[in-house]
């Protein structure tokens, strides 16, 4: 008997935060809900931050995923936002960690790949790809919904592979792979 596994799938944004669940059984692949949380309205950083946290909560208790694939932070121009994008993932993996689910982490070049076979494909090529490997009846019109879903595709597509992403099973193994990021006083 094959092993079922749901994947939940996120793009981390404070503005919006894409994420999707899929199921899979062996190599097929049954898509679950993707969806999108609107931070926009929002203007205080931290309760955007809470709302993140709680809302990856609720879909944790809601779907009971058993891993969790989450989209590393590209490195930008603009420090500020790659500081709030970088505190908008931590806040999602918090979510997982405190749930003891794994979580992997995918370069954007590497979930495009997985994809598209092209590292440098368009938001639109992923979620016309996407659109026929699960069968999405249609494209949402913003696509941070579809590229969570991609993050969870890439995570099934790279399951078993050694050199899959960065993978953290709980706070103990992110300490240890983080050391040189943490101080202690």
């Amino acid at each position: 008997m094959k092993q079922e596994k749901i994947i939940l799938g996120i793009d981390p944004g404070t503005t919006i935060m894409g994420f999707g669940l899929i199921r899979c059984v062996g190599q097929k692949m049954q898509l679950i809900q993707l969806d999108e949380l609107i931070l926009k309205k929002y203007i205080d950083h931290y309760v955007k931050l809470r709302k993140i946290f709680e809302h990856t909560i609720g879909l944790i208790d809601s779907y009971h995923p058993d891993e969790i694939a989450i989209e590393a932070p590209f490195f930008g121009k603009n420090v500020q936002s790659m500081l709030k994008l970088g505190r908008a993932q931590g806040v999602a993996m918090a979510a997982g960690l405190s749930r003891d689910i794994p979580i992997t982490e995918y370069s954007p070049r590497k979930i495009k790949m997985a994809i598209t076979g092209k590292g440098s494909a368009s938001k639109e090529q992923v979620a016309k790809m996407l659109q026929s490997l699960v069968g999405l009846k249609e494209i949402p019109k913003n696509l941070d919904a579809t590229d969570g879903l991609a993050v969870a595709v890439c995570h099934h597509y790279n399951s078993g592979k050694p050199e899959m992403g960065k993978q953290y099973t709980g706070w103990e193994a992110f300490v240890k792979q983080n050391e040189s990021r943490i101080k202690l006083k």
